[in-house]
């Protein structure tokens, strides 16, 4: 395009105005922050420098609350860890080495604030975004997963952000081609004004296809390529992640971004025929701070010099700025490094996939990344000071002083325990209750909306424990994959929440049978300004270290989520943890719930119960939210992991199920729910063994348990695996599949279809 005739803000003439005022504060720079960009330049900043700084410098970017206590995870890694650590935090996606010269790359991302605002794109461009951060790692794409919070079910601003939320990553998955594999969707009114829309993504590549963020190379050609930048989404998901909604203040809401997944699609195919063809020397993908961010992260991880012409960029709108072309955060865009005998070839490609692109400048040595605008300086940076010598602020932590009085608040001896169930019918009652909940009622009113099994490779989706995907045709190689967390936990104990999501997503993945390798987590916090919400925050990070480290399982990749609150009100302290784990054969994989031909098979309670309901969904529904999370025994998960992979492996179980939210009430819900048929149980060995009530053994959240559906042909050999563990072990009943019922033995029976009916009906009287 030709050049615009803007009142350009030159670097020359920045030095010659010292004095000119700049809207530093509006673009959510602090006034020592401004100072410090001044004294770094040794002059002020030019309009586009600013606009540059003020998105790399927010929180959403620079990471500058959270960066000096994510070094935790990277200093809890031992030897053992790293051994299939190809690429661990820092770039775009994790990598980790599979074997036979595969590697799965994968990461989880907020895109919360946007989709509060604009429901339907910012969640479609969460999705977009996500595996854009997939295919710059060299990767296809194979699969996306949602963890999803929303405010209270019959609020009315809740189907709004419902419907469109769901529809658009729906609407951006599916026309991808992208299966959606697992997720979460939880309702509590603590969301209500800050929904959390993670996405997560996983690809596949071979060893080789393997690519970083960098421009190296002195002379080799910088390049965008993909949609033309326009003005949607200037300092979208920068600006808007990085301030707490609150109404008394001047709105910082911008434009959401908006997506094109067909444009993404063919964006996809495009790059990974660059990456077979081996065209580019480095590549980053476009997000929150677009040009900014991919111009000063590419030349800081290279070799430190980039000049870029600006006018080159291809614009959908003539109007724009050079600031808010730095800025913008238009979807579906990718920039790389190419060398000069290459750019034939590159361009080649480009025709074939009808992409368009624009050649912008080349890598230099100068340490130095000059942008232009016809000619003339406007940006003269380091670009180290851009992407990551940013502030850096060790924020004030407060423990809560409500948290003695909070943890004292036992729902034993609250009003809300006061009477709970004990007859048959009581409890009857209570499971019903409990399984048409808005947390633990049926999702399919969702995930029908979703394409789950596209491609052809998804072995195993929701309402399963976990989704496994296809790797390898030839050898059935896999890879199994959960998200979890629980807000109520980690409100009562960050420490120990952060534990407790990440051994709910390890046990997800060992019930299915694959062996955990590697985490990625997205960590949904209030404001940093908050001393008590950075306690809760740094709280979450040592616990979540120390697990992995315990578990040997390595964080890769994340993201950080800050300033989720509206005015004063904080969200609950929300570390959702993925867990992924390998597959020698998906075949092999244990799914939840047992089939009509496993009549008569034994079910096995794994774990001991304990009086352990503070927190639970059961208090939940009571209103009631106090006392301690359930304890946390990280070698007790590990030894229940190795059991129910090696039984998985060796053919001893045909259904496996862990307990988490709702107790054995809802495993076994769900797992007589998932093909429709009954089993009987009795619940007094489990009473006797274990010193608790009817009540406690069904709605007790005790950790480190699992049900299993074990042949009887395999009963003997696998209490003797279990044994020679010295786990707990009960034989709790049998499946009954001419039963039709859930029946507990002297308590209560419960019809299959009553079931599915308490168990389906919620999500549709909302949402219709």
């Amino acid at each position: 395009m030709s050049a615009q005739k803007f009142n350009i803000d030159t670097v020359e003439n920045a030095a010659a105005t010292p004095g000119e005022e700049q809207p530093w504060a509006e673009l959510g720079l602090k006034q020592d922050e401004y100072q410090r960009i001044v004294d770094l330049l040794g002059r002020r900043p030019t309009a586009a420098e600013l606009a540059m700084y003020s998105v790399m410098w927010s929180e959403h970017c620079s990471y500058k609350s959270s960066k000096i206590h994510l070094k935790k995870f990277g200093a809890k890694l031992d030897e053992a860890m790293k051994k299939d650590m190809m690429v661990g935090i820092g770039e775009n996606a994790g990598v980790t080495d599979l074997g036979d010269g595969w590697a799965v790359t994968f990461k989880v991302e907020s895109h919360n604030h946007p989709s509060f605002v604009e429901p339907y794109q910012g969640a479609a461009t969460g999705i977009g975004g996500i595996v854009r951060d997939i295919i710059s790692m060299g990767a296809r794409p194979v699969a996306v997963m949602d963890p999803l919070r929303f405010g209270a079910i019959d609020h009315p601003d809740t189907a709004r952000l419902v419907h469109g939320i769901v529809s658009g990553i729906g609407g951006y998955g599916n026309s991808l081609g992208l299966p959606n594999i697992g997720g979460e969707t939880v309702f509590d009114e603590v969301y209500q004004a800050n929904p959390l829309v993670n996405a997560l993504a996983v690809g596949v590549l071979r060893h080789e296809d393997l690519r970083l963020a960098n421009a190296s190379g002195v002379g080799n050609r910088v390049v965008l390529f993909g949609a033309r930048t326009g003005g949607d989404g200037i300092g979208g998901a920068s600006v808007l992640a990085s301030e707490s909604f609150d109404d008394t203040k001047p709105s910082k809401r911008p434009a959401v971004q908006v997506g094109d997944p067909f444009a993404e699609k063919v964006l996809i195919e495009c790059c990974l025929e660059l990456f077979k063809a081996e065209l580019v020397e480095g590549i980053q993908d476009l997000g929150a701070a677009g040009i900014s961010c991919a111009t000063s992260e590419l030349a800081s991880n290279g070799d430190g010099g980039m000049q870029v012409e600006l006018t080159d960029v291809l614009l959908r709108d003539p109007t724009l700025t050079p600031g808010e072309i730095l800025m913008s955060e238009s979807q579906e865009r990718m920039m790389a490094v190419v060398t000069p005998e290459k750019s034939a070839a590159f361009e080649a490609v480009m025709a074939k996939w009808g992409v368009e692109y624009s050649w912008l400048g080349e890598v230099t040595d100068t340490g130095r990344l000059i942008i232009t605008w016809d000619g003339e300086t406007i940006v003269d940076v380091d670009p180290r000071s851009v992407a990551h010598d940013g502030p850096t602020y060790d924020r004030p932590q407060t423990r809560p002083a409500r948290q003695d009085a909070l943890q004292a608040d036992t729902f034993r001896s609250s009003a809300a325990g006061a009477s709970l169930p004990a007859s048959g019918d009581e409890l009857r009652s209570s499971l019903l209750e409990l399984i048409a909940s808005p947390n633990l009622c049926d999702k399919s009113w969702i995930t029908n909306q979703y394409d789950r099994y596209v491609g052809g490779n998804t072995a195993q989706a929701m309402p399963d424990d976990a989704g496994v995907v296809r790797v390898d045709e030839a050898t059935g190689m896999g890879v199994g994959l959960a998200t979890d967390a629980n807000g109520r936990y980690a409100y009562l104990d960050p420490y120990a929440g952060a534990q407790l999501a990440l051994a709910e997503s390890y046990r997800n993945v060992a019930t299915t049978g694959a062996v955990p390798m590697a985490v990625t987590d997205c960590l949904n916090f209030g404001s940093p300004e908050d001393p008590e919400v950075m306690w809760q925050f740094v709280q979450a990070i040592d616990g979540l270290s120390d697990a992995c480290l315990e578990l040997q399982v390595p964080v890769t990749g994340g993201n950080v989520s800050l300033y989720n609150q509206t005015g004063s009100t904080a969200i609950h302290p929300t570390p959702v943890v993925g867990v992924l784990g390998r597959f020698d054969d998906v075949s092999r994989r244990t799914p939840s719930g047992w089939r009509e031909e496993h009549d008569g098979e034994a079910i096995y309670l794994l774990g001991t119960t304990s009086d352990e309901l503070d927190g639970s969904e059961f208090a939940n529904l009571r209103g009631h939210l106090g006392g301690l999370p359930p304890k946390v025994d990280l070698q007790a998960e590990k030894t229940l992991g190795q059991i129910l992979i090696a039984a998985s492996r060796d053919g001893m179980l045909d259904a496996a199920h862990d307990l988490s939210e709702g107790g054995l009430a809802a495993a076994l819900s769900e797992m007589v729910l998932r093909h429709g048929v009954g089993a009987r149980v009795n619940l007094e060995p489990l009473l006797h063994r274990d010193g608790v009530d009817a009540f406690t053994a069904l709605f007790s959240e005790s950790q480190g348990r699992a049900l299993v559906a074990v042949p009887r042909a395999e009963e003997e050999r696998f209490a003797d695996m279990v044994g020679m563990r010295n786990y707990p072990a009960l034989r709790l009943g049998v499946v009954e599949a001419e039963s039709g019922a859930l029946d507990v033995q002297d308590l209560f029976s419960v019809p299959v279809e009553e079931l599915r009916e308490a168990n389906t009906a919620t999500l549709a009287k909302h949402f219709g």
